[in-house]
Order: structure tokens, then C-alpha cells, then sequence
């Protein structure tokens, strides 16, 4: 009923690259749903943190998704970004890659992209921290159809825990992304 979630470098090429961009990632699950969230990111200084309904939080200061802002970044795999609606197209930069999962979904939690694609396979370990952050700075990491991650459930095709294209967003641009996870799984 209740468990750790832990990844202890994500981002692993970032890390062996010798990038700052890699982070310590725990969470706590109970009944599927993270009830604590902490992604340590020691190269930056960065601590980012969540309980429910209490907000999230970098170095004790509150985090929020960025609610306007044009041109706004989303980051995720090209193919993905160029199914996005023409009026996205014009308003929107492909933001760069980030070799860690938990951090890019941070920093779609403190606003400095407006959301992300995430390929198929990504496991449990890659999202529990960051999806709680996500949720308690106003977004969300929603499956292809629309449903928030249970976690600690195998996945009945591949019998481990991994996730299919998943998004993280908020507002008007989650609807469309999603628009376009759905299109790729289901089409």
C-alpha cells in the first residue's frame, strides 16, 4: 500500500557527461498516488519539493507552471512537436533537450517551459517525484487518455512498470498535447 520510488541518478548520461542537469529523485506512494515528492539536484544547488496541498517548492520558495508567455517552449521528441495545432506552431520554440526526465517535468512545475512530450517506457522511477511537483505547482502528467499514473501497477505487456507517451502541462496546450499522445497511441 505504501512505497518508495527511488531513482538515484536521473539522468544518467547527463551525469557521466559531466552536465549539471541530473537529479536525485524519491517519492513516496501509497494506494498508487505520490504523497511525497523530492528531486535533489546537487550540481545546481536545487532541492525541489512536494506534499499534497501544500504547494511545491525550489529552496523553500513556491513554484508555479507559467500561466501565459509568448513564445512559449515545449520540449519533447520533433515528431510530436510538429502535431501540435498551427496556431501552437507560431506562438511555440522547441525547447532543448533535457537527458532528465524528473527535472524537465521540474521545469515545466516552475514555469521555465510550458510542457513536455514524454516518449513511451518511462518507468515508475522516472516520474512519481515529478509528477506530485507537477500537480502541486498547477499541471498535471496525464496518460494518452486524459488519466493521471497509478504507480507500483505492471504493465500487462511488457510485465514491468514502465508508462506509455505521457504528457506534462497545464491548461490549453495539455488539451492539445494530449490531442497528439492520443493521435500517436491510438491513431
Amino acid at each position: 500500500r505504501r512505497f518508495f520510488v527511488v531513482d538515484p541518478i536521473d539522468g544518467t548520461r547527463a551525469f557521466i557527461e559531466g552536465s549539471d542537469v541530473w537529479c536525485v529523485s524519491v517519492a513516496v506512494i501509497e494506494d498508487g498516488r505520490p504523497v511525497a515528492g523530492v528531486l535533489e539536484c546537487p550540481a545546481r544547488g536545487e532541492t525541489i519539493t512536494a506534499l499534497p496541498g501544500q504547494g511545491a517548492e525550489q529552496n523553500g520558495t513556491a513554484i508555479h507552471v507559467s500561466t501565459s508567455g509568448v513564445p512559449f517552449k515545449v520540449a519533447g521528441p520533433g515528431p510530436f512537436l510538429k502535431k501540435l495545432p498551427d496556431h501552437f506552431q507560431q506562438s511555440m520554440i522547441a525547447a532543448p533537450y533535457i537527458a532528465s526526465l524528473a527535472y524537465r517535468i521540474a521545469m515545466v512545475a516552475r514555469g521555465d517551459i510550458a510542457g513536455t512530450f514524454v516518449r513511451p517506457n518511462s518507468h515508475d522511477w522516472d516520474l512519481a517525484a515529478a509528477d506530485l511537483i507537477l500537480a502541486e505547482a498547477g499541471g498535471h502528467v496525464l496518460t494518452a487518455n486524459g488519466k493521471p499514473l497509478t504507480y507500483g501497477l505492471r504493465n500487462n505487456e511488457t510485465g514491468d512498470y514502465r508508462h506509455g507517451a505521457l504528457v506534462a502541462a497545464s491548461g490549453l496546450l495539455m488539451d492539445n498535447m494530449l490531442d497528439v499522445v492520443a493521435e500517436t497511441a491510438f491513431g
